[in-house]
């Protein structure tokens, strides 16, 4: 192969991987802006500023798309959570630490336990399960380690660190999935970084006031 063919095709591999990327962060901020997990071809075509013929190309179709999107978000907050649990902490530091990074993520991404949720609703059982071994069981075995070092230094109280799993998550959740109930109910629209990091002081209190031991 000549030094100019393999110039043009490490381009293309670059425009490639270019557009796929542009795919995924557009399809990304759509969610995230319009508070869902339902994006309109079109309009992701319009944003992107590439034809929305592309999905089916690089992803197969909307679910490859939506994969490729928890791929990325995910993959993030498994790796930043094993770097945490092998940093040299007291376990109770490590919590509190992490309670915060889930806050920042979920409003930074807050359709990402809808996405994971819709995947494994909608994928066949072999998918699901791939999501579920790939993500979803390593951040459920950081909580066993998490939670088990604060027991065994006596630190936290004896909980199941499933349940907990889930409080965490759900906390995080339900708070940047509820705007609309902040607009109608409270009258307020202000899901800012100074909204985020008030929750996130008074979350992270809460929470671990109730896993500390007496």
């Amino acid at each position: 192969m000549s030094a100019d063919n393999q110039t043009d095709k490490n381009n293309d591999a670059d425009s490639a991987a270019n557009a796929r990327s542009k795919l995924i962060e557009t399809a990304s901020t759509i969610m995230r802006e319009g508070d869902t997990i339902d994006i309109s071809f079109s309009e992701l075509s319009v944003r992107s500023g590439l034809n929305s013929a592309l999905v089916k190309y690089y992803f197969g179709n909307k679910d490859g798309l939506l994969e490729a999107i928890l791929e990325r978000d995910m993959t993030k907050i498994v790796e930043d959570v094993g770097l945490l649990i092998a940093k040299n902490m007291p376990p109770e530091d490590k919590l509190r630490r992490h309670i915060g990074a889930v806050i920042d993520t979920y409003h930074k991404y807050p359709y990402l336990h809808r996405l994971t949720m819709r995947l494994i609703r909608d994928l066949p059982p072999e998918g699901a399960r791939d999501i579920a071994k790939k993500y979803l069981k390593p951040l459920s075995e950081a909580y066993s380690i998490f939670v088990g070092d604060g027991i065994k230094t006596g630190v936290f109280r004896d909980l199941d660190s499933d349940l907990f799993y889930s409080a965490v998550t759900g906390a995080a959740d339900r708070f940047f999935t509820g705007k609309l109930v902040w607009k109608y109910c409270y009258g307020r629209d202000d899901f800012d970084e100074q909204m985020r990091d008030s929750y996130r002081e008074q979350t992270v209190q809460l929470i671990m006031s109730g896993i500390l031991a007496k």
